[in-house]
């Protein structure tokens, strides 16, 4: 195996190409955040971003996009925002994942959200449920096994959608729109639930901003960023910015405006989106790893990711596992226990709730 490294710009036409057409002949790696779309852009707007070009002979047989940090650690594209990483790769490829971070100049690997079937697992990870909207059999299918599995849930987001309308006005979902304008009105929802709950507002950073803006301009058959908005009365009310292969979805930035919380809006948004996405041949929304009431609501099947980290022996992987592993693991533990995150996510809530009042 030979190993190549370049910056996402550097790539041409045939090496774009060529992932691309490795990523569609394995199901594992259809999803848009591996898409060498996805790196382009980032690497556009983050120095750190690198890609890997590994070759058998003169063919090119895989692409393993990461960014490289201070002290050699390597982290996927976009750490922190990406449901799906890891290493595009013809079939039966087979590979020393050691070798392959040394080729990089990396001390560690860490990841997060790594694929199924990839050749970086050691055995030394933990694997987590990435919840999903199958809807390769289509909508309707969807919505009957919806109604034996959360049956209540359904019947209900119908009769607040219902109610929606008699109170306020007619219900509109406009679904792959590329106007910036809704965009905003999303990104500022979103930024009220970060501080609200008192997580890290991630629009706060501009790259992120600039990459979804980015994104949404970014349209073709294979890669796109998709908006979608709920109004009524021309009101929008939710909404959604996700991006999408031919078949997949990738579920990233649901919000909806809370005045309006009452009628379940996000459930109402999810269902007309789930909708729309299958008349456009979408066959899987990947909601993304993590425990969120919605996301068992609305899911009818559910993915591996992997947790954990390549490394070799050295100083930097020594001084890495000190400063990640343990905390990785005590949120492991807080994840895994209901009362622990159920305490844990009501402290963050009203740490928010302090902020906004501080903030005032």
């Amino acid at each position: 195996m030979r190993v190549t490294v370049a910056h996402p710009r550097e790539l041409g036409q045939p090496e774009i190409s060529r992932w691309r057409a490795l990523q569609e002949s394995d199901a594992a790696f259809d999803n848009p955040f591996l898409s060498p779309e996805f790196t382009v852009t980032v690497g556009d707007l983050r120095d750190p971003v690198r890609v890997a070009i590994l070759y058998d002979g003169p063919d090119i047989v895989g692409f393993f996009p990461f960014e490289r940090h201070p002290l050699g650690i390597g982290k996927p594209v976009a750490a922190g925002l990406t449901d799906a990483q890891g290493l595009v790769h013809a079939k039966g490829f087979d590979l020393d994942p050691h070798r392959l971070i040394k080729a990089c100049g990396l001390s560690v690997y860490e990841f997060d959200h790594l694929v199924a079937g990839q050749p970086l697992l050691d055995g030394r990870h933990t694997t987590h449920p990435s919840p999903i909207i199958d809807l390769r059999d289509g909508y309707g299918p969807y919505t009957e096994t919806l109604k034996a599995q959360s049956g209540k849930t359904y019947k209900s987001t119908l009769a607040k959608s219902r109610k929606l309308q008699r109170e306020a006005g007619a219900l509109r979902h406009d679904y792959a729109i590329t106007d910036p304008g809704p965009l905003q009105t999303l990104l500022g929802w979103k930024t009220d639930q970060y501080r609200r709950t008192g997580r890290t507002d991630r629009f706060a950073q501009r790259w992120i901003v600039e990459l979804v803006e980015r994104l949404l301009a970014t349209q073709s058959d294979g890669f796109a960023g998709v908006l979608d908005m709920v109004y009524v009365d021309d009101v929008p009310v939710a909404g959604h910015f996700g991006v999408r292969t031919r078949t997949t979805l990738a579920g990233w930035f649901p919000a909806y405006d809370t005045q309006f919380a009452k009628y379940s809006p996000g459930l109402i948004h999810h269902l007309a989106m789930a909708e729309a996405a299958a008349a456009s041949g979408v066959q899987v929304i990947d909601m993304g790893r993590g425990e969120k009431e919605y996301k068992d609501k609305l899911k009818n099947g559910q993915y591996e990711v992997a947790e954990g980290r390549v490394a070799r022996a050295g100083v930097a992987a020594g001084v890495h596992w000190m400063m990640r592993v343990p905390v990785r693991k005590t949120r492991a533990t807080v994840m895994a226990n209901p009362l622990l995150l159920k305490t844990a996510d009501k402290a963050l809530k009203t740490f928010g709730r302090l902020r906004t009042v501080l903030q005032g």
